[in-house]
């Protein structure tokens, strides 16, 4: 992070957002979502994140968008492979448990070749034709 700030110095709530690109209201509903995410919170509710929370949120980033799990399958993979190996992730470190992100990887294609088939039967039922 380029904030001018050390690499060990906490980081508000917009610095993080701002760094992951995400909006805050993202890192807030996440915080609720997984117990592992717990930014220091001072006066006023006003949070504070530690460089490991950083790391953890960005590991969290990962598995939603770049490998296209769901909160439920992100939550299942944090518990299996733990907090360190998605902190890893984040890194751009190869995760030790590929197999894990993999399963996920061919659960999801298989679902979307099944939907794609229900799509072209759809298809050939209300047009009548098989293109």
């Amino acid at each position: 992070m380029t904030s001018g700030k050390s690499d060990s110095a906490f980081r508000t709530i917009s610095e993080v957002a701002e760094a992951l690109d995400v909006k805050p209201h993202v890192l807030r509903f996440w915080e609720s979502k997984f117990d592992e995410i717990q930014p220091v919170k001072r006066a006023a509710g006003r949070r504070y994140y530690r460089p490991e929370d950083v790391e953890l949120i960005a590991g969290i980033k990962f598995l939603l968008h770049a490998q296209g799990m769901t909160i439920k399958g992100a939550k299942k993979h944090l518990k299996e492979a733990g907090v360190a190996e998605v902190r890893r992730l984040a890194k751009g470190e190869k995760p030790t448990s590929q197999a894990s992100l993999n399963e996920v990887g061919i659960d999801r294609r298989s679902k979307l070749e099944a939907a794609r088939q229900n799509l072209k039967l759809a298809r050939i039922l209300l047009v009548g034709e098989d293109n």
